[in-house]
Parts: structure tokens; C-alpha cells; sequence
């Protein structure tokens, strides 16, 4: 086990902020949230917990800082492909469905991300104080404002209001998908038992796909009438 200098300067800490997010990322990589702990975290950063609790309030505040990290790689990068992918002057049910397979698509490529997403308001935002929260809060939230805005470049029959609420949606429905697609062990013995039984036989992108462009239409027509 590495073994860490006391950090002097804002780069040192910064630095040793990042290298435990890191190590929360790897982690992640091999195990569900609910198998992290905080003394698997700080042995394998190299630091004493209680040195991990310097920068981070608890386990939960680790992994949402983490997630306003990996969301804020999410949106840049899809905010990228968006424009690419979808015919600015096409049929708005065609741009409907582009954003929604882009978005599907490169969620499920994601799956720390969505992990994460998923024990968001259950799990992770416990544990932490209020200005954890507050800072993890305003810095999601100007993430998803980059995000709204490139979302009404393809979508331009949304006001500001709507796309924000398409983009919030897209966000909860993507967590609350990726726990019925990557259900325990003895679920998917029970759905290799009996097929019938799946409860998502689209999987997870195919699923969200779906629910995507129902939002989007969804918001589009109420908008019409």
C-alpha cells in the first residue's frame, strides 16, 4: 500500500481528491455500490480513513461527487454526438427518435454512470451533509443546463422549460431502468428459469430508447394542444 504525504498545497489536494475518486471509479468497475466501503477505499488509495474524511464526508459524498463527474463527461460528450446524429431540418418525430437512440445508446455505455444514477435519491444523497449536498446539487444542475441547451438545438419546437423537463425525466427513468436491467443474482436465475418472467426484454438500451421518444413525444403533444 502506497503511502501518502500530508497535502500542503490546493494542487496536492486536488490531486488526492481525484486519486480517490479514481479508485471509488475502479472499484465500481468490479463491484455494485452497495459493496464499497469506505475501508476498501481508503486501503486501496493508500490513505487512513480518517484522511479520506478530510476531503470527503462520508462514502456517499465520494460517490456523488463521482457522479457529477462522470455526468458532466456524459453530457459534453453526448452533446456532441447530438447534433451529429439527428437531421437538424428532419421530421421532429425522426430528430425524436435520433436523440433517443444516441442518448440510450450512449448511456448504456456508461454503466458507472447509470449505476450511480440508480441509488441516487435512495442511497447516495444519505449520509451527507447539507452542503454536500448543495454543491453536488449546482454543479449537476449546470450540467444539465449544458445539456437542455443542446437538446433545443435538435429540438427546437421546446422552450427552455420543456427540455429541462425531457432532460430530468431522461435522467430518472435511466436509473430506475438500470435496476430492472441488472437485477441480483437470484432474479436472473429465476429469468433463465422462465424467460417469461423478464420483466425489461428489450434490455436496458432498447427499453430506454423507447421511453425516450415517449417522453419526447410525449412532451411535444401535450405542447400541441
Amino acid at each position: 500500500m502506497s503511502t501518502f504525504q500530508r497535502a500542503r498545497s490546493e494542487d496536492q489536494r486536488e490531486a488526492r481528491r481525484q486519486a480517490i475518486l479514481q479508485t471509488a471509479a475502479g472499484m465500481l468497475a468490479e463491484m455494485p455500490v452497495s459493496a464499497v466501503s469506505l475501508n476498501e477505499l481508503s486501503r486501496r488509495v493508500g490513505l487512513a480513513k480518517s484522511n479520506v474524511l478530510r476531503y470527503f464526508d462520508s462514502r456517499e459524498a465520494v460517490l456523488l461527487d463521482l457522479l457529477v463527474q462522470l455526468a458532466g463527461d456524459f453530457f459534453t460528450q453526448v452533446g456532441q454526438q447530438l447534433p451529429e446524429a439527428v437531421e437538424a431540418h428532419g421530421p421532429v418525430r425522426a430528430r425524436a427518435e435520433g436523440i433517443a437512440a444516441t442518448l440510450s445508446a450512449t448511456l448504456a455505455a456508461h454503466p458507472t454512470l447509470c449505476e450511480l444514477l440508480s441509488v441516487q435519491a435512495g442511497v447516495l444523497e444519505h449520509n451527507v451533509s447539507a452542503e454536500t449536498v448543495a454543491k453536488y446539487k449546482r454543479d449537476g444542475y449546470n450540467s444539465l443546463a449544458g445539456f437542455t441547451g443542446v437538446l433545443r438545438q435538435v429540438l427546437p419546437e421546446f422552450s427552455e422549460e420543456e427540455a429541462a423537463e425531457a432532460t430530468r425525466t431522461i435522467v430518472v427513468f435511466a436509473g430506475a431502468l438500470w435496476t430492472h436491467a441488472n437485477p441480483p443474482q437470484s432474479v436472473r436465475d429465476a429469468y433463465a428459469a422462465d424467460p417469461s418472467l423478464v420483466f425489461l426484454p428489450e434490455g436496458f438500451a432498447g427499453s430506454l430508447e423507447r421511453t425516450i421518444s415517449i417522453v419526447l413525444m410525449g412532451l411535444l403533444a401535450d405542447k400541441a394542444e
